[in-house]
């Protein structure tokens, strides 16, 4: 059921609100649930969109990534109808589980516009809207929901939380990635509006917090630890350099497969049902098993 995202009321077969007024505006496409031209949209560079959208196919951490998310819903969440991406940007996520999933109800959503005109132009079978993640237009509306490396450009992250709660349906499933390990964090985070990288046990205390249950937890990224905590290390003693936000992903195509191979077999174990200890990045499949008010 879709409600308004601002006082919770059913909205009419026109977007209307009978209560508060809001009503949904279309544009370029698809439907607006927030207000003002970016309903205060801040933690992501909007002009890099782009530059995602001519990369996302062809690098390794996103391949992989893609192939984790799906494996996962596949064996999880096989009976999946519907699916709600939250900030799905360029679309690249949905193209994956729209394959997998040819017959369910695929939605993405998205705060900024410019990332919506790509995701449109990648998934035309996909339904779109504009939306403000910590104020969601939807009650027990899906069956899965997924916040892919979102998260932590999100302040008020339990909210959003929250709200997954209450546009999932009864055992629905929430699913996220996450950068981890705080010690981590470097220019590449700064740059990127991240709030934070999540420790394991942060994350888990906040999704049950919110009424859900964790199913499964894994790290990935693994295998490129090493690697990526000595980039991070040098990346903070030229600090007073540009950063350069494209410089781990402009590699050569060799260096770019052995990336992908070695991520390949991270996903297979995963897939097998080995939860990695540690690792740049967190997965974690969460159930719905409270139900939450949206008051």
């Amino acid at each position: 059921m879709m409600i308004c995202a601002h006082c919770g009321e059913p909205l009419t077969e026109t977007r209307q609100c009978t209560r508060c007024g809001f009503t949904a505006l279309h544009k370029s496409g698809v439907d607006s649930h927030v207000q003002g031209t970016m309903g205060g949209a801040r933690g992501f560079k909007a002009e890099y969109f782009a530059d995602l959208f001519s990369l996302e196919s062809g690098n390794f951490w996103f391949k992989a990534r893609n192939q984790l998310i799906v494996n996962t819903l596949r064996r999880h969440c096989g009976g999946l109808n519907s699916f709600l991406e939250i900030g799905c940007g360029t679309g690249f996520v949905l193209s994956g589980i729209m394959q997998q999933f040819p017959k369910a109800k695929i939605v993405g959503s998205e705060i900024f516009t410019a990332g919506l005109e790509f995701a449109t132009e990648r998934n035309p079978g996909a339904s779109f809207l504009q939306m403000d993640a910590r104020k969601m237009p939807y009650c027990e509306a899906f069956d899965v929901i997924g916040a892919f490396d979102v998260l932590e450009h999100i302040e008020e992250d339990v909210e959003v939380m929250r709200q997954a709660n209450i546009a999932l349906r009864s055992d629905g499933y929430f699913l996220i990635t996450v950068p981890q390990h705080p010690w981590l964090w470097s220019q590449a985070d700064s740059y990127a509006q991240h709030v934070r990288r999540y420790d394991k046990a942060e994350l888990h205390k906040k999704l049950a917090s919110t009424g859900f249950e964790i199913i499964r937890s894994t790290s990935f990224v693994s295998t490129l630890l090493p690697a990526m905590a000595a980039s991070r290390l040098m990346n903070r003693r030229a600090s007073e350099k540009p950063y350069d936000a494209l410089a781990e992903f402009n590699i050569p195509a060799w260096l770019n497969n052995l990336l992908w191979r070695a991520l390949s077999l991270e996903v297979s174990l995963v897939d097998f049902g080995l939860n990695l200890p540690i690792g740049g990045s967190r997965m974690v499949l969460a159930k719905k098993t409270q139900k939450l008010s949206r008051h």
